[in-house]
């Protein structure tokens, strides 16, 4: 069972980014399975800080395989600009490096202008998309008239493709939208120079995760966003179009359940969320604003600021229960130092009753009735950047990863202190 799943335990910024970059030095392929260039991961090493969107983290190892699956989507142009980037910085991102699967499905610049056009109309019900045409996407993909990546390996037909979907989707910015048309012919260029380069990345996705697990190598699969924002799972409808819980990853790279062996789940020591929808435990006040400036909690994306709030561990039993978590990394308790007293949601109240359950099969509107009951725990006054062990922990935080580990029923083997690749408690 050579194959560990990573996944976001929130809404996404969990810090996926220097978990799977700590998890790449000993697999021999990381693969992205959902989501697209709408997510960010960051990683600082060797004095960069450096923004991953499409690329996984893992490219910061030459000798790893590196994978696109086809359960992404992919902006050829956005990809070309993400390459040059780490090219810059004397990252190698060759066909040797980075694979792209032939079924993941293309962004193009129509999609992303009927995604702002879709926002827009629903003024004040606008579920806080980064218009970056995630949705229309997976929109075209689920209707079977997208684009795929495989379809750049002929330039010519290729062109013929992305002329006529940009076409229909220029009549729905003018019949739906009543807005002004893309000019066809650049979308055309850009896009069959973008194949000519990306065509040698291109590959069976699937084929290559089978041939991997059967000579018995190790796969990491990397999501995006994270399972509140599962368009199944979260808080419908302020959800992201795929799947990131670890059900995603066998649909999105094409392998079956019995070759998993961990599903690690990816949790900060509190709360946040970006865009619309609702959250429990937000905290629109002082301390809110703390975890929000110490943290620096702005998308790595779109730089819009995150909200904040106490750790909701309501939501993490849901999220253990749905991905069947192994195991936690808990990180950014540092951002805690310093806040006296801690707490952290144990149950909600809707309609007069206690409960102990996320209902996310419920919809949105009965998260938004959800009041938090919390319990208080004692917070603590030090530094935690350079501990490097458990036990070395102020007693107090100790505690606060140990209630944790009882609330949740997973035990928690990874604790990040600081944002450097290195501030880590590692098993």
């Amino acid at each position: 069972m050579p194959a560990t799943i990573i996944i976001g335990t929130q809404w996404g910024d969990e810090g996926k980014g220097r978990v799977v970059d700590y998890f790449a030095a000993k697999m021999d392929v990381i693969a992205r399975y959902n989501g697209g260039d709408n997510a960010g991961h960051t990683v600082v090493a060797e004095g960069h800080k450096l923004a991953l969107h499409l690329v996984p983290s893992g490219i910061l190892y030459p000798e790893k395989t590196c994978l696109i699956g086809a359960g992404t989507i992919v902006n050829p142009l956005t990809l070309l600009e993400e390459i040059k980037t780490l090219r810059e910085i004397g990252v190698e991102v060759g066909p040797k490096q980075l694979k792209i699967a032939a079924g993941a499905h293309l962004i193009l610049p129509t999609h992303r202008s009927l995604d702002g056009a879709s926002e827009t109309r629903r003024g004040e019900q606008a579920i806080g998309t980064t218009k970056r045409g995630i949705g229309p996407t997976y929109a075209d993909k689920a209707r079977r008239v997208g684009l795929r990546a495989g379809q750049m390996r002929n330039r010519q037909e290729f062109a013929k493709a992305v002329r006529n979907l940009t076409e229909i989707h220029n009549e729905r910015l003018i019949n739906l939208y009543g807005l002004e048309p893309l000019l066809v012919g650049p979308i055309v260029d850009q896009f069959t120079e973008a194949a000519g380069l990306l065509a040698p990345h291109l590959v069976d996705g699937a084929a290559l995760v089978a041939e991997t697990l059967a000579k018995g190598k190790r796969l990491l699969c990397e999501g995006a966003q994270g399972t509140l924002l599962d368009i199944g799972y979260g808080t419908y409808p302020y959800v992201t179009s795929s799947s990131p819980i670890a059900g995603g990853a066998l649909t999105g790279l094409g392998f079956g359940p019995k070759e998993v062996e961990s599903v690690i789940g990816i949790a900060k020591a509190y709360t946040t969320r970006v865009g619309a929808g609702p959250f429990p435990t937000e905290l629109n006040d002082k301390i809110g604003e703390q975890l929000r400036q110490v943290g620096q909690e702005y998308g790595v994306t779109t730089g819009r600021p995150r909200r904040c709030g106490w750790l909701d561990a309501v939501i993490l039993r849901y999220v253990a229960q749905v991905n069947g978590l192994t195991e936690l990394a808990l990180t950014k308790i540092d951002v805690l130092s310093g806040i006296e007293p801690l707490k952290v949601a144990v149950a909600y109240e809707l309609d007069g009753e206690r409960i102990e359950t996320f209902p996310a099969e419920w919809g949105a509107e009965a998260v938004a009735n959800c009041q938090p009951i919390y319990e208080e725990l004692p917070g603590w006054e030090e530094d935690l950047s350079e501990i490097r062990s458990r036990e070395d922990l102020p007693e107090n935080a100790q505690a606060y990863i140990s209630r944790i580990e009882e609330l949740v029923g997973v035990p928690v083997k990874f604790i990040g202190v600081g944002p450097e690749r290195e501030s880590m408690i590692l098993p």
